[in-house]
């Protein structure tokens, strides 16, 4: 379904979901198959955390996450090539993507001046995407880009996200499957992204492939080009 579309050339999708379900990787594929330019909002977040946790601090100590603030040079780049995240010109865009920043980042996505500050930096990169974009991330339907073409809150049950989450990362299944709990309450604190909010389309994966998943959103997005 069509979100409140703003006066621009370019076509914006939204992808919102809970941890686990996929988002980014759904949203890179998307984007590929449209030819659209990528945004993973989540990666600045993750940027801001694993600052903090360089500099020994804990992304649980909302002064100490306030303070990474001050000075930030934290730059997302989306072209072509993909997405690259810098923080004062160092490439950290492998490093944020570790389980050491996936169970620490909530403590800096809850953080209403971080939300605020990332937010704009999203909304100039969305604006300034031609051909079009696909942005995935928290708040991305409601918040970041209320006017989307297309909006998708992308979702799949606890134990299938849990196993998806496990063949990306690894490690003990317990634990993967609790850290992913444990984000997506903490996340529910700021954010309701279980729930779809009025226009969103809601794309359950839990028994699709990722094939299925990504065409589906891609027809979603074909059918509103030509509404």
């Amino acid at each position: 379904m069509a979100g409140r579309r703003m006066s621009r050339s370019s076509t914006v999708v939204a992808i919102d979901g809970p941890a686990g379900s996929g988002k980014s990787s759904v949203a890179r594929a998307v984007a590929r198959e449209l030819g659209f330019r990528f945004l993973d909002t989540g990666a600045a977040y993750r940027a801001i955390a694993w600052l903090v946790l360089e500099r020994g601090g804990s992304t649980d100590d909302e002064p100490t996450v306030i303070a990474a603030l001050e000075g930030l040079d934290v730059d997302v780049t989306v072209d072509a090539a993909g997405q690259r995240v810098t923080i004062a010109g160092h490439d950290v865009t492998e490093p944020i993507r570790t389980e050491r920043i996936s169970a620490a980042v909530s403590g800096v996505a809850r953080v209403q001046a971080v939300r605020v500050a990332v937010n704009e930096r999203f909304r100039a990169i969305i604006r300034d995407a031609e051909p079009g974009i696909v942005a995935e991330g928290r708040d991305i339907t409601t918040v970041v880009a209320p006017d989307a073409d297309v909006w998708v809150l992308l979702t799949a049950d606890e134990a299938v996200r849990i196993r998806r989450r496990f063949g990306d990362v690894g490690g003990d299944h317990q634990q993967v499957g609790a850290s992913l709990t444990a984000r997506d309450a903490a996340d529910s604190t700021v954010s309701d992204f279980m729930t779809a909010a009025d226009g969103v389309t809601v794309v359950d994966s839990t028994d699709l492939t990722f094939e299925e998943t990504v065409e589906a959103i891609v027809r979603l997005v074909t059918e509103e080009s030509h509404d």
